[in-house]
């Protein structure tokens, strides 16, 4: 029996890189996200990686599946619903076909808005 495991900060990065792959759109950690961003970030300047950006997503396992919370900052261009629903759908196709992990729901707040 073969047994694979995806950590949550890799499961993050690939919610990351979809999430941004939605045009004006940038993820940056509400208030929740800055205090482990910061502690990670120290942990790995002492361990010396470079490893992908997760700051600005949340990961939540149940069972099988994954509850993703994205923080993004949007373009004053767009509409705000429109894009969150586009991070949505980014998020929920990428992360499953990338890391094979399902995802139960992915929640976007609109964290502020970049003129």
């Amino acid at each position: 029996m073969i047994e694979t495991v995806v950590s949550a900060p890799a499961v993050a990065a690939v919610a990351v890189h979809a999430a941004e792959r939605v045009a004006g759109v940038r993820v940056q950690p509400g208030v929740a996200g800055l205090v482990s961003s910061v502690v990670r970030a120290a942990r790995q300047q002492i361990k010396g990686l470079q490893p992908a950006p997760v700051e600005g997503v949340r990961v939540r396992w149940s069972d099988a599946a994954v509850a993703l919370e994205v923080d993004v900052v949007i373009s004053g261009q767009d509409q705000a619903a429109a894009v969150a629903r586009a991070v949505q759908r980014s998020v929920r196709a990428l992360v499953p076909e990338l890391t094979g992990v399902a995802v139960e729901s992915v929640v976007v707040t609109v964290v502020d808005v970049a003129w």
